[in-house]
């Protein structure tokens, strides 16, 4: 192939030989080449000159655009030609293109309707580093199909800062190629901001850093010449720094993302008139040459998905970028001459940042990757050959999503209707929405709400989902014009099924859709502007929302911030009650409920959809099994205290724990999980015929206790010899002993322990014994009467005698006679 002179400048040049050679012998390789060496475009373009038909995947539609116009233009052709591309609703390739760039997803579902791939001879994985779901996924498919069908299909991987090794295993030990150098050497210039920020939570970005951010820009236009690349998480930071970078003189500021129009990526990739601030997100990363930039500001953060597939919610979340995404970055400076990246943070910093970013496969909705392992033959995954395997929960809670829509069958593997699922470039749930809602409001309004669902509006739309569509259909935004292209292709995809039903209002078409998509989501009103999802989920509207007087809702958008209660509804349609049932029929459920709530026994039927409760009717006579169970709930969650606790029964209780602590075994633990746990065996039958937390109260616990005496061995028996409730001292009084201290307690008068040497005991334990004054107050505490007779008696005689002459206060208590009684007066 004759190429542009500017072909010969790329340093790629020099590894393709190494990379020839790889390829001819092993079938596959790792190619690693800095950003701007020309891998993304030299090297399709050199392997279709030795006679090969090339597919390049790229995980984003603007730089599969991009790569295909750059190698076009080496070509001195215009895209079609020789150079072609293919992304979902577009396609711009003839019978004389050997050099197809395509989206992953597109090449998964090309795969997937022909495993052998018939006509292509080489398929380069590019940017593989970001490590994308489906590219991981394509590339297993891919493997599948050199090991079984095609062993002469040769591989690329190819990405500048990639996990090499780990590549070359999956690879099957495919050769590592390097090209050295990069084209343009790229000055490091650390600019991280005065004062501390707040780290991202969520989707929240500190407004301190963005500010900060805005300013290491202007810094930059001072300082340096070029345009200026800014890399910045998503749309509403650039819209924020776009904001504070407002009345630049002479620099023109672009907002590039996912959602930009065409004509704004157009100008983007295209030559300047004058100086350019462009604010991108991670779309610029790579496979694009952004004409004139030789500055980079790079804010250090991008955005990784997250799901709660507990709660079936998906979101995004804000991370510190990987070392991997910010050598990638810094490379947009060094394209077309020598540059310089301004990174927002400390050098220290960066030696903790994470080497690469999160695997999708770990971190996301596995929904459609299973629906594409199970028409791949493989429904568990288990056969794949992926860098990742995925989480075994995300995985099942994947496949409980495909069988509800009637994608897979019981065994896991894909029917009719699942494979025709996988055809039509949508998420599973918005695939169900679109083939069941086509009958029930028309093949076009079910598209036109589908592709409305597929690519979330803008926020300016509002969060009613009926409006939003009524803003698309008028709107001339780039938005708009989008959601038209992607409306006509899945309208075409239906073949023209389904006739709408007349006078269908717009608010019932995108609640019937939505809820078809999101059953699980269907949620019923709790006041104020908040709602129950089917999920058991709570969801909370904004102020200002006209969906706060629905009754009922189908919400399409939501994210449940970290530790928050409730989701934050951010995009909803209103349906009827009607509706969310037959969308959620799955979840209906009716049958009888007796369980423990606000602290009583609550019987009654109930149906429900889920979580929520749409008849409830009371139970006039429930099972008395399930009234039994609802008694130990309250139990167990309020405590024994719902027991009639007389102190009888507390001594016993206190009584069985001394002699389970001090002797063990056969006497029973009378803690309170111990009771607990065994409460049917020690309450029956008195628990049986109780019906209500009253008859709880009503519940002698001290005669139940005695159950669980060892009777059997005879051991109850010797409870009283054991621990017995009183002990007789030598006034002749029988003394109560206290059990509920760590130690047993006797506590008398003093006088009525004279001449007792040695201090008694109970299972061979020494009682603690409180010796009283005359009015019953304590005088002393001992343990050793026999020390204390000796040693601390004098003492307290000589306090206590004055103040009680009455009482005999003898020299020698070991001799003197006990008495209760006072002296009599004289």
């Amino acid at each position: 192939m004759r190429l542009r002179e500017e072909a010969s400048a790329l340093p790629v040049r020099t590894a393709l030989p190494a990379l020839e050679r790889a390829l001819d012998g092993h079938g596959a390789a790792v190619l690693c080449a800095p950003p701007g060496t020309g891998k993304t475009t030299l090297v399709p373009l050199a392997l279709a000159g030795r006679g090969a038909r090339v597919v390049v995947a790229e995980p984003r539609r603007i730089a599969a655009r991009a790569a295909a116009r750059r190698m076009a233009w080496l070509l001195g052709e215009p895209v079609g030609c020789r150079v072609g591309f293919t992304v979902r609703g577009e396609r711009v390739v003839t019978r004389g293109t050997v050099v197809e760039v395509v989206t992953t997803g597109v090449l998964l579902q090309r795969l997937q309707r022909d495993q052998e791939l018939a006509g292509v001879d080489v398929v380069v994985l590019d940017e593989c580093h970001e490590r994308h779901l489906d590219a991981d996924t394509a590339a297993a498919f891919l493997l599948d199909v050199r090991a079984a069908l095609r062993p002469e299909l040769r591989l690329v991987a190819a990405s500048a800062t990639t996990d090499a090794e780990g590549w070359s295993r999956l690879l099957g030990g495919a050769p590592v190629v390097e090209a050295e150098g990069t084209a343009h050497p790229v000055e490091v210039v650390w600019a991280p901001p005065a004062s501390s920020v707040r780290p991202p939570h969520g989707m929240r970005v500190d407004p301190a850093l963005l500010a900060h951010v805005a300013s290491v820009v202007r810094r930059a236009l001072a300082e340096r010449s070029g345009d200026v690349l800014c890399f910045l998480p998503g749309v509403g930071e650039i819209a924020r720094v776009a904001g504070l970078l407002a009345g630049l003189a002479d620099v023109e500021v672009l907002q590039v993302h996912g959602r930009a129009p065409a004509a704004v990526q157009e100008a983007v990739l295209s030559p300047g008139r004058g100086r350019r601030v462009v604010l991108a997100t991670s779309v610029a990363e790579s496979s694009l040459t952004v004409p004139g930039v030789r500055v980079v500001v790079d804010s250090g953060l991008a955005r990784e998905p997250r799901t709660d597939h507990a709660r079936g919610l998906g979101s995004l979340t804000t991370v510190r970028a990987s070392r991997a995404a910010s050598r990638q970055r810094a490379g947009r400076a060094g394209r077309e001459a020598p540059g310089v990246v301004y990174r927002c943070w400390t050098e220290a910093e960066d030696g903790r940042l994470p080497r690469f970013p999160a695997p999708e496969i770990q971190v996301a909705d596995l929904a459609a990757f299973a629906l594409q392992a199970a028409v791949w033959g493989d429904p568990d995954a288990s056969g794949l050959a992926l860098l990742d395997p995925p989480p075994a929960g995300a995985l099942a809670a994947a496949r409980s999503v495909l069988a509800a829509v009637g994608a897979v069958d019981a065994a896991g593997r894909a029917t009719e209707r699942g494979v025709r699922m996988s055809r039509l470039g949508l998420h599973p749930r918005l695939a169900r929405a679109l083939l069941d809602g086509a009958p029930a409001v028309g093949a076009r309004r079910a598209a036109e709400v589908v592709a409305l669902l597929s690519e979330e509006p803008p926020r300016e739309y509002g969060d009613d989902l009926a409006a939003a569509w009524r803003a698309a259909r008028r709107g001339g935004d780039a938005y708009g014009a989008r959601w038209r292209q992607e409306a006509r292709r899945l309208t075409g995809q239906l073949d023209g099924a389904g006739t709408p039903p007349d006078g269908l209002p717009d608010d019932a078409v995108v609640g019937t859709v939505t809820s078809l998509a999101f059953p699980e989501r269907v949620a019923r009103a709790k006041g104020a502007g908040a709602f129950l999802m089917a999920s058991g989920t709570g969801a909370e509207l904004g102020d200002g929302s006209r969906l706060r007087a629905a009754p009922w809702l189908a919400v399409a958008v939501a994210d449940r911030p970290p530790h928050a209660a409730s989701a934050r509804v951010r995009l909803a349609a209103v349906v009827d009650e009607e509706t969310a049932r037959s969308a959620a029929r799955h979840l209906l459920a009716a049958g009888e409920e007796v369980r423990w709530e606000d602290g009583d026994v609550v019987a009654r039927s109930v149906e429900r959809l889920g979580a929520i409760e749409t008849a409830v009717r009371p139970l006039r006579d429930p099972d008395p099994a399930l009234v039994r169970a609802a008694l130990l709930e309250g139990l167990r969650r309020e405590g024994l205290g719902l027991l009639r606790w007389s102190r009888e029964s507390e001594e016993l209780r206190q009584r069985l724990a001394f002699v389970h602590r001090v002797v063990g075994a056969p006497w029973p633990d009378v803690s309170d999980a111990a009771l607990l746990d065994r409460a049917e065996e020690w309450l029956d039958p008195e628990l049986s015929r109780a019906r209500r937390r009253g008859d709880l109260g009503r519940i002698d616990a001290g005669q139940c206790l005695q159950r669980l005496l060892p009777w059997a061995s005879g051991d109850a028996a010797r409870l009283d010899v054991l621990a017995p409730e009183r002990i007789e001292v030598p006034s002749g009084s029988r003394i109560r002993v206290e059990y509920g201290g760590p130690q047993p307690v006797l506590a008398v008068k003093l006088q009525e322990m004279f001449g007792l040497a040695r201090t008694p005991r109970v299972a061979g334990v020494p009682v603690l014994v409180h010796l009283l004054s005359p009015a019953g107050r304590p005088a002393a505490v001992t343990a050793d009467l026999e020390s204390f007779w000796r040693e601390g008696y004098r003492a307290v005689r000589a306090e206590l005698r004055g103040r009680y002459p009455r009482h005999p206060w003898p020299e020698d208590p070991a001799t003197a006679v006990p008495t209760r009684r006072a002296n009599p007066r004289r």
